[in-house]
């Protein structure tokens, strides 16, 4: 055998290796999810006097939930005197106009409500509420994004959390967060919100609460939780040089010596979107941003002086991301020609040495999937009935987030993509609200082609011409390891080329159908 295809060979069982070790890790978390699944926070001791609250709502053309919010935050039941509401808006279409309207509405019932806007997008949602922070009054700050809905009685619920056991606790080890579980208002809309809903009930109900529970390095999520102002000031402040800023600043105020705290029986409802454009466009700035943040605070995490366990698992939590880029390699630069090479020297048994590495990598992740439904007390039936759904779903996810692990890796900046969260009957109808308004008043407030599209398409797919090539070949590959009768490498081809062909044609459709 030449030495090209031992290193083909090689490298194939060298990312096997690499994926399996994702996979076992995901196992481990099913495992101490279990162990740890009844670990709740508790309430040392209560506020006599509710401490003053800042909410900040960072909004960006988000005219479909901007009043739903808003609303939302109007009805807390907590002291008026000590509730400060602030609408963070960068909006640049008419989203600005109807938060005015209804900001004023509210301040006329005398609520401590703000509608803080910018003139620039500078640092994005981390600039803005940098920014906003000028003006903040509170000592502690609570953060929904637009598209959430939380309950009127949350802030009084949870703000307890933060209170001390006792007053001669350093600064840096008090409490600097406080994270809820996010709920699914979409959560049956579609088969894709459904999957969506399963990934994310899955590191909420199994990650989070996995390390939080174990005393290891977890993170905000970005919105429906609670940070002390001093906190967010005493680690660097938000911060605008990744796209997750709220990973970023996670690490920074844990490695500082701050404690946070997960909610796992807390819950705080969001959309999901409801597009495989918005999906993706989703998946690409979370990869991307956690890479950033791998790069930039995982040499940091191994140069504190934390236990071993902490920095290993920190490792894992910053570098999931690249589980994509690690598969997409194999899938595109090692898969068919090591099974080309194997049938040219006849060596066609070792195929099976690709089976138990397989199952480790791709079921390692599907029991957790699994079993972050199980763990939250959802139907096992109708999960075990998703796994087919959820395993093509990493398919369709590789080439988009292995793209944005490559992005970051390079250091290749990019703009902070909002996701757009309305279904296309919602767009369908704004788009002939905006046409009739439009002919019926040329002065009310339009956006142009230049501006944020106020139809809210998704961002165009990337990509998707390659995903449809890939799935060609792929098809070849099936035709040709059924000819050669390589049997039980049938399911795992036949996956992987009706994964890259339904997200390119989903994208296209998706995408073409809009513009009409």
């Amino acid at each position: 055998m030449s030495v090209l295809s031992l290193t083909i060979l090689g490298g194939h069982f060298f990312l096997l290796f690499i994926l399996c070790l994702f996979g076992l890790h995901r196992l481990s978390m099913v495992w101490r999810g279990y162990k740890y699944k009844n670990v709740q926070a508790i309430i040392p001791a209560k506020f006599k006097n509710l401490p003053k609250i800042t909410v900040q709502i960072p909004l960006y053309n988000e005219r479909f939930v901007a009043e739903r919010i808003i609303d939302a935050v109007a009805k807390f039941e907590y002291p008026r005197g000590q509730l400060q509401i602030q609408i963070v808006d960068d909006s640049t279409d008419d989203t600005r106009q109807l938060v005015s309207e209804r900001v004023k509405h509210y301040q006329q019932l005398g609520i401590n409500i703000e509608h803080v806007q910018r003139k620039n997008r500078q640092g994005y949602k981390a600039g803005a509420l940098k920014e906003a922070m000028m003006a903040a009054t509170g000592e502690f700050i609570a953060i929904f994004d637009g598209d959430f809905i939380p309950s009127s009685d949350l802030l009084t619920k949870t703000i307890h959390h933060f209170k001390e056991e006792n007053s001669n606790m350093p600064v840096n080890e008090r409490v600097a967060m406080v994270q809820f579980r996010w709920q699914h208002l979409n959560r049956a809309s579609s088969e894709l919100t459904q999957v969506q809903a399963m990934m994310l009930d899955a590191h909420f109900g199994l990650e989070q609460q996995v390390r939080y529970a174990s005393k290891l390095l977890f993170n905000f999520n970005g919105t429906a939780g609670i940070w002390r102002t001093e906190a967010i000031i005493d680690a660097g402040h938000w911060s605008a040089d990744t796209l997750t800023e709220d990973l970023d600043l996670s690490y920074r105020a844990q490695l500082k010596g701050w404690k946070m705290v997960y909610l796992n029986d807390i819950e705080c409802a969001g959309e999901l979107p409801a597009n495989m454009n918005a999906f993706k466009s989703q998946q690409h700035r979370w990869a991307k941003g956690g890479v950033q943040v791998m790069k930039k605070m995982l040499p940091k995490v191994w140069r504190a002086k934390l236990p071993l366990t902490t920095k290993i698992e920190a490792s894992f939590h910053l570098s999931n991301n690249l589980a994509y880029l690690v598969m997409l390699l194999d899938t595109l630069l090692f898969l068919v020609p090591s099974l080309v090479i194997r049938h040219h020297y006849q060596v066609s048994d070792t195929l099976w040495f690709d089976l138990p590495l397989l199952l480790l990598s791709s079921g390692g992740h599907l029991v957790y999937l699994f079993y972050g439904q199980v763990v939250l007390g959802r139907s096992k039936l109708f999960a075990l009935s998703k796994l087919p759904r959820l395993l093509l779903l990493g398919i369709q996810l590789a080439i988009n987030n292995a793209r944005a692990g490559i992005e970051a890796l390079l250091g290749q900046e990019s703009e902070f993509v909002r996701t757009p969260k309305d279904g296309e009957l919602l767009i369908r109808n704004t788009i002939t609200e905006h046409r009739e308004n439009k002919q019926k008043d040329k002065h009310k407030i339009t956006v142009t082609a230049d501006d944020s599209i106020p139809f809210y398409r998704a961002v165009p797919p990337q990509g998707a011409l390659i995903e449809l090539l890939v799935a060609l070949v792929y098809s070849i590959v099936f035709g040709w390891i059924i000819w050669q009768q390589h049997w039980f490498m049938v399911p795992a081809v036949f996956i992987l080329t009706l994964g890259f062909l339904t997200t390119s044609l989903n994208s296209l459709r998706s995408h073409y159908g809009l513009m009409r």
